[in-house]
């Protein structure tokens, strides 16, 4: 039997392959969690191809989640069927999804699925959904998103999207891709760097960085139109855009007045507020979910460390402590830890701090980590670091147990930012 590592890219690379020409990412588990759920995804009943695609596409899901063990799902088993539930404890399932797809009178389809307890011999409960054929990845993400929260009691974030950067031939696009890193989109290509992607609270906009007009702007751009306008274009450096989580306004750093600086800036880019004076660099900043306070980088006591200010300005207070080099700071979604890279013997790399103890612990073993992310429910954090001398784009799991590596095939990747959950 082939690795369940090399099962899961596999599985990715197949349905890729059906997929316009761009550059994919593909991704590499490396680690997983230490008592995984054995899962049996049957293949569903219906038309061969797309119900064995939506199949493929849930088992992808949960396996590269790092939490689940999957078990082979032998024959199409529709979500009306009975089910032998011996038999799948004899295999070793915990829990099992069968499922249909039937086409509709429109010309679409039809998809109905359950999740069974195996050894409680019971129901999950199931959903159905209406799809068209080009809507079978987004649907089988949903899927996968139920059958998460069902068995662990937290929201799924399969059906979210990721943004990042790529650069190759001294090209640079916005790259906007589902989480698992297929159908990747161009939201902006450009011959100038383009850097700080920052997903708006709905989900709907990316701000970020771009050196277009020879210096650095920064923009906010809708995805669904392509419309894009300026929010801060002012002398000198215009930089690190961070949402406030009612996505009225923008933190952004200044070099108007000399030194870099932290400012407020609503999202049309109108008042304009100066939040904080330092004789340093102050940058990176980052919003508490509450949006109470804004954490930010800062060398105003001598070397690179993490502080917070109310979001409204006023005292600074230092977060980190330990170590010389903390910088990046960024929040979880419930707000009780924080992200960061440490530099750590030379090597920067990703930790998370509990806030509230105060504990730090090291999340990975590279050398030049950055720019971290977490995923809406917490769970995974995002991250850039560097691989054979190029940039690629991992993921670890806020307890550092759960690992992957995502890269696209002779190009560096950077700027990673994880989108929010798509409410529908």
């Amino acid at each position: 039997m082939m690795p369940a590592a090399f099962r899961a890219l596999l599985a990715i690379v197949l349905l890729a392959a059906s997929l316009p020409v761009r550059a994919q990412l593909s991704i590499e588990i490396t680690g997983a969690g230490a008592n995984r759920i054995p899962i049996a995804v049957a293949d569903f009943a219906g038309e061969a191809g797309i119900s064995r695609a939506v199949a493929l596409v849930v088992r992808a899901d949960l396996e590269r989640s790092g939490l689940f063990k999957l078990i082979e799902g032998g024959t199409p088993l529709a979500d009306s069927a009975a089910v032998n539930f011996a038999d799948w404890k004899a295999r070793g399932a915990d829990a099992l999804v069968t499922g249909s797809i039937a086409p509709t009178a429109d010309g679409r389809y039809e998809v109905r699925f359950r999740l069974h307890d195996i050894p409680k011999q019971g129901g999950l409960g199931g959903l159905a959904y209406v799809m068209t054929a080009q809507q079978a990845r987004t649907t089988a993400h949903r899927i996968a998103d139920f059958v998460y929260e069902k068995l662990l009691g937290e929201p799924g974030v399969f059906s979210t999207r990721i943004a990042y950067v790529v650069k190759s031939g001294g090209r640079f696009e916005l790259q906007v891709a589902d989480a698992d890193g297929q159908n990747a989109q161009a939201a902006l290509a450009s011959r100038e760097p383009i850097i700080s992607p920052t997903w708006s609270p709905d989900g709907a906009r990316l701000a970020y960085v771009s050196f277009e007009s020879k210096k650095p702007v920064v923009y906010v751009h809708s995805l669904a139109t392509g419309a894009r306008h300026v929010v801060a274009n002012f002398k000198g450096s215009n930089s690190a855009p961070a949402w406030s989580p009612d996505g009225r306004k923008l933190a952004v750093v200044l070099s108007k007045e000399g030194g870099s600086q932290l400012y407020s800036v609503n999202a049309d880019g109108s008042g304009l507020v100066r939040l904080a004076s330092s004789s340093g660099i102050d940058t990176e900043p980052h919003f508490s979910p509450d949006g109470q306070f804004i954490y930010f980088t800062s060398d105003r006591g001598g070397s690179p460390q993490v502080y917070r200010i109310p979001a409204t300005g006023g005292d600074a207070q230092r977060v980190t402590f330990e170590g010389s080099y903390n910088v990046t700071p960024r929040l979880s979604p419930n707000g009780k830890s924080m992200a960061y890279v440490a530099r750590n013997g030379g090597r920067f790399q990703l930790a998370v701090m509990d806030l509230a103890t105060r504990q730090v612990q090291t999340l990975t073993e590279s050398d030049k980590d950055e720019s971290p992310s977490f995923a809406p429910n917490g769970r995974m954090i995002l991250y850039a670091s560097e691989h054979g001398g190029r940039g690629v784009l991992a993921a670890v799991s806020s307890d550092g147990r759960v690992k992957q590596k995502l890269s696209v095939q002779a190009a560096d990747v950077r700027e990673p930012a994880w989108g929010p959950f798509i409410r529908n």
